[in-house]
């Protein structure tokens, strides 16, 4: 017997009726700059907060499942579905010839059709899908379909890709004077390689849709989207229909981290689809297994340096080339792999350098957008570079890392942009002393001299992140701010809260403008009918955007009941004061909400848009020079490891972090984000897996094969601290952005696990140790190390041989 909802329709009216709610306290939440919870704290906690899942089903709602292809490359010969028509509960089945509009739901460039036609690119991809009574009757009858496919041998990794030179967009280079003659003129000359691996986005609540069809033949979608402008826009040109006949809908997500940013859509176009031709709501939820196989994932990366420095191990030319594994489609791919370019310099001077970025196509699922977009993947690289040149030199990585810091003088891209703040000097010189970098240094290479199977490894890296879209237009937003005459305030903005805690920051900026709690602030569902050409929820710039949105309608409103309150009290601007509450104009003090009221009275305005665009950006990609960021957001952190030589096992000991934030609106929040993505990126660089066969089939499929962090993985020894300092960019109360540049942090860990097997060979050689640096990968490291120290010595014993045989 299947679960049963207190709202479901198909239940008793006694056991339909509505459980009694306990009145919830709203979490306390401070003023600008002070510590609060999130908005929906306790509902998270107490299992009161709504995801789509949870909503009541409307009467009559039926439920989707999607049968997909079984291979990676092939033409399909025939599909017989009647077997699949004639199962127990299915209502229809549908394929790419029952949509009305557009087939192709590519978010900027075409190539993601709905539904296969004629030939499969990847396992998995949509052919049918079923609508039927339950889920459960739904997800049986999709099996039941007979594919005879003619079969085509796959391309699925990058080296394959690049050798068949099979690409979804043309190669990309950004290039800043002669790297070729500078690296050829230098005194010491490196090359190297490396592969880091993609990332499965694992959010706690999988890609969902409930589509209900409207009265006027439109569609309400509400969906778990980072952009649900861009789930309105492709339903409506699935069906056919005006923008403003379909609505989209988010209240909050369970987790996004880019995974919904594109591919959420094709989810809420197929159930539209099939609400269309039935005229009843339909739900349309991705099992774990098939969200994990048939939706796109972080970029594999594939990177190969040479690069030329002076004696101190400062850079004099370099040229990196970085190859990202698209998948089968172009989906964001084009600003991923640029993202990868524009930080392949992370926190330093280039000087002359050659950046070219590949989008490689392979029959697999078009991967997407991750926290951090393809930053972490340059950063990595030039880590890896700065590793290399330490150990070449006999250096310590830290001293060559600080060496080729931007600074005054050394302060320009290799796309044209400008350092304007130099922090990290600073910064890095703080976390130095506060982790005791150079004591415990000391104290760890004393304990690898003295331990032959264990050994530690140490490594503080920085994190210079860019913080914009690269896509221009993206950088705008709008917001709604409604003050009712009890002295309640209702907003609402086009960022969409994914747990992040872009609400909680949006009401107290609202709050902080009229001089109120926060408790009298609430943030609605984000809905396309409330603000129009929305931007995703992503590049960090939630708050940015939608905080200074809602801030400058909060200013049009003041504005207005400022003249109102000096022609009603006869007073100047100067004497009212939005403060505690309360309204003082001169020597008259009123509360908040009697103040609206006699606002109202008179006919003052009390409500306002809002909208906000990110100014001083641009970027000539043709070119490849500009400025695409408005600021940067920077941070430091020092990891411990230790490593057993025997098996490759390790532990993080201990990790220090200082990480800069601006002003912080909510230090709570901030160190929240700041902890979560670190263990994030912990997680894709040391434990998780992703498992691909040779015929393009994910194996790591279900959280039994893919190993996420736990409780039992974060630092013993854990501190994070934020970096005192406001932005010099005007932002929200001088703020910056904190959602994905902490998730490059955890490259300390890496770095400091290469550390440990570096000392293996006394630190004379950089062991190649691609991301994930799972236990296997971190014994093979340790074992070429063994491998340098044994030739190192049969050569020396060589050359002492030889010695004595011409003596």
């Amino acid at each position: 017997m299947r679960n049963v909802r207190p709202y479901d329709s198909e239940q008793p009216a006694k056991l339909r009726r509505r459980p009694k709610k306990q009145p919830t306290k709203k979490p306390d939440c401070g003023a600008i700059g002070e510590a609060g919870a999130h908005e929906s704290a306790i509902k998270h906690v107490t299992g009161t907060a709504l995801y789509v899942d949870d909503m009541p089903e409307p009467p009559g709602t039926l439920h989707m499942a999607a049968g997909g292809s079984l291979h990676a490359r092939a033409k399909i010969i025939s599909m017989d579905l009647s077997a699949v028509k004639a199962a127990s509960g299915v209502v229809d089945v549908f394929t790419h010839e029952d949509v009305p509009g557009e087939l192709d739901v590519g978010p900027v460039y075409a190539g993601d059709p709905l539904f296969a036609v004629n030939q499969v690119e990847f396992v998995g991809q949509t052919l049918f899908t079923v609508v039927a009574t339950s889920y459960e009757l739904a997800q049986k009858a999709v099996a039941l379909a007979v594919v005879e496919y003619d079969v085509e041998a796959p391309v699925v990794t990058v080296k394959d890709a690049l050798q068949a030179q099979e690409f979804v967009l043309p190669t990309h280079t950004m290039q800043r004077g002669n790297a070729a003659a500078s690296v050829a003129g230098a005194a010491h000359r490196l090359s190297g390689e490396g592969y880091m691996a993609g990332q499965e986005h694992f959010y706690l609540e999988g890609q969902i849709s409930l589509v209900i069809p409207t009265e006027d033949g439109g569609m309400h979608v509400h969906t778990s989207s980072q952009h649900p402008t861009e789930v309105q826009k492709l339903v409506s040109e699935v069906l056919h229909l005006p923008l403003h006949q379909v609505t989209a809908e988010v209240r909050r997500m369970g987790g996004g981290f880019g995974g919904k940013e594109s591919q959420a859509a094709a989810v809420s176009c197929a159930a539209a689809v099939a609400a269309h031709h039935l005229q009843c709501p339909v739900k349309f939820r991705l099992p774990r297994r098939e969200d994990m196989e048939r939706t796109g994932k972080r970029h594999d990366f594939a990177f190969n340096y040479d690069v030329g420095f002076d004696a101190q191990g400062c850079l004099e030319g370099i040229h990196i080339e970085l190859a990202g594994l698209c998948g089968y489609s172009p989906d964001l791919s084009e600003g991923i792999v640029d993202r990868a370019m524009f930080h392949a310099d992370n926190g330093y001077f280039l000087n002359q350098a050659k950046v070219t970025g590949h989008r490689c196509k392979t029959n697999t699922v078009s991967n997407t957008a991750f926290r951090g977009f393809g930053g972490p993947k340059g950063m990595v690289a030039i880590e890896c570079v700065m590793d290399d040149i330490a150990r070449h030199l006999g250096e310590d990585p830290l001293t060559i890392r600080k060496r080729n810091l931007y600074k005054p003088g050394k302060d320009t891209t290799h796309y044209g942009q400008t350092i304007e703040q130099h922090i990290l000097p600073d910064l890095i010189e703080q976390l130095e002393q506060s982790s005791e970098y150079w004591e415990r240094r000391q104290s760890i290479q004393a304990f690898n001299r003295q331990n032959r199977y264990v050994k530690k490894g140490l490594a503080l890296t920085p994190v210079k992140f860019g913080i914009s879209f690269t896509a221009k237009h993206l950088n705008q937003a709008g917001a709604l701010v409604h003050i009712y005459t009890d002295g309640s305030i209702l907003v609402n903005h086009g960022g969409t809260e994914m747990g992040q805690g872009l609400y909680t920051k949006v009401a107290q900026v609202v709050a902080n403008e009229f001089g109120v709690d926060v408790s009298r602030v609430q943030v609605t569902s984000t809905r396309t009918d409330k603000i129009g050409n929305t931007s995703p929820t992503a590049a960090s710039s939630g708050t940015d955007l939608n905080g200074l949105a809602a801030k400058n309608a909060c200013e049009t409103l003041r504005q207005g009941l400022l003249a109102f309150a000096c022609e009603q009290y006869s007073v100047s601007e100067s004497q009212v004061v939005f403060a505690n509450g309360e309204v003082q104009v001169g020597p008259t003090t009123l509360p908040f909400g009697e103040f609206c009221r006699l606002a109202y009275m008179n006919r003052v305005p009390l409500m306002a848009h809002g909208f906000y665009k990110t100014p001083k950006i641009h970027y000539d990609r043709e070119n490849a020079n500009g400025r695409p960021f408005f600021y940067f957001a920077n941070g430091a952190a020092a990891a411990e490891v230790v490593v057993d030589c025997f098996t490759g096992e390790y532990r993080v000991e201990r990790v220090d972090i200082l990480h800069d934030v601006g002003k912080s609106i909510n230090p709570s929040l901030d160190i929240g984000q700041i902890e979560g993505g670190f263990i994030q990126g912990m997680g894709w660089l040391t434990t998780e897996e992703l498992c691909w066969d040779d015929k393009g089939r994910v194996m790591s499929n279900s959280p039994a094969n893919y190993k996420i962090p736990t409780a039992f993985d974060v630092p013993r020894d854990f501190r994070v601290a934020i970096y005192e300092g406001a932005n010099n960019e005007d932002t929200v109360f001088n703020s910056k952005a904190v959602g994905e540049p902490p998730l490059m942090l955890a490259i300390a860990v890496w770095a400091a696990l290469r550390d440990a097997c570096a000392s293996v060979a006394d630190y004379k050689m950089s062991p190649r140790l691609d991301p994930p640096a799972t236990p296997e990968r971190v014994f093979m490291a340790m074992q070429a190390a063994q491998q340098f120290v044994a030739s190192t010595k049969l050569a020396s014993e060589n050359q002492e041989s030889e010695a004595i045989y011409e003596k």
